[in-house]
């Protein structure tokens, strides 16, 4: 069973293995830094269909059944389904879960999803609940813009502190410790964060909402496993972008705990570069999903990351919330990545 660790942290006794991995992305993101790495490139925004909700489903489904599929495996194979996306009532990740036909668990973290999933995945199969399952998320410019900011057909000006959402989805399988018969990537720790807000109210700037809850996640992760920065080949944080970056910085400076640029990347500054237009960034569940997928994970597989710590954020904000004026709640779960 999970050893609880000070007052946010789990260690698994039997870390789930990481199986497979799959991940899929727009034109705008194949043509970034990890382009050549990402599974499959859709040139189509719509993916010749009705709606670009309707695309962001068909992406999501698209990443777990490449993920099942490189195990030889068949979506009946899968015990639990656990994934979300940005949009009402996990839209895309309900859409997919429909025409996938696994039994499925919804989880909304904003853009953590792909952490809290690969959290609650390891939970799960520690508990010998399944010996199978699917974590996966997913996000979609297109949709992200108009529910959240502007219809794209406005054309509003965003400010150099906007981040660009991703799109992409990405898909991890985990098993049980032990099924499988090779080396594996295992989850051995997590930690649970928790909504924290210092009263920032813009929504084109994601980054400084969520940097504070990155902070407060990875300073407890540290002081509940009595570990330090120096213990990890590398931290990688989700979709703060240029903003969210230097005022991680600078509260983790505040702790008394700097980290050094070589031991840290931001999943919102690999995905595309500088001549791309993003302004700050990429943001959104398939940001970190995607990254994590197409260059995180096969690295530690491959035995260039011995010991990764992963950790998405994500801005717990809504329409609703955010059209009545209220600040931005934040949050950011992590895991442990280890190689076998």
């Amino acid at each position: 069973m999970a050893k609880l660790m000070g007052k946010q942290s789990l260690r698994f006794d039997h870390p789930p293995s990481v199986q497979s991995f799959a991940c899929c992305a727009g034109k705008k993101e194949g043509e970034g830094p990890l382009g050549n790495k990402i599974d499959m490139i859709h040139p189509d925004e719509k993916m010749g269909l009705e709606s670009f909700e309707m695309a962001e489903a068909e992406m999501f489904m698209d990443a777990v059944k490449r993920c099942v599929d490189k195990e030889g495996l068949k979506p009946e194979n899968i015990r639990i389904l656990l994934g979300g996306d940005l949009l009402d009532q996990l839209t895309a990740s309900n859409f997919a879960g429909r025409n996938l036909g696994i039994p499925f668990l919804g989880l909304f973290g904003a853009c953590s999803t792909m952490a809290e999933s690969l959290l609650v995945g390891s939970m799960v199969l520690e508990g010998r609940c399944a010996d199978r399952v699917i974590c996966a998320a997913s996000s979609h410019f297109c949709t992200a813009e108009r529910q959240f900011r502007f219809p794209l057909e406005l054309g509003a000006q965003r400010p150099p502190s906007a981040q660009w959402t991703v799109t992409g989805a990405g898909a991890v399988m985990l098993s049980q410790s032990g099924t499988l018969n090779r080396p594996a990537p295992r989850i051995t720790f997590a930690t649970v964060g928790k909504p924290v807000d210092y009263g920032v109210k813009d929504a084109t700037n994601m980054g400084a909402a969520m940097a504070p809850a990155a902070a407060d996640t990875l300073y407890q992760h540290f002081m509940d496993t009595s570990t330090s920065p120096e213990d990890y080949d590398l931290i990688a944080t989700g979709d703060l972008g240029m903003v969210g970056v230097a005022l991680f910085h600078e509260l983790m400076r505040d702790r008394g705990m700097a980290l050094s640029q070589s031991r840290h990347i931001d999943c919102g500054l690999q995905i595309f570069d500088a001549n791309q237009d993003t302004h700050a960034g990429g943001s959104g569940c398939g940001c970190s999903a995607t990254v994590l997928c197409a260059d995180l994970l096969p690295r530690v597989s491959q035995g260039k990351i011995d010991r990764l710590l992963f950790m998405a954020t994500g801005a717990l904000m809504s329409p609703t919330s955010s059209n009545l004026g209220e600040t931005i709640p934040s949050i950011a779960h992590a895991v442990v990545i280890e190689r076998a």
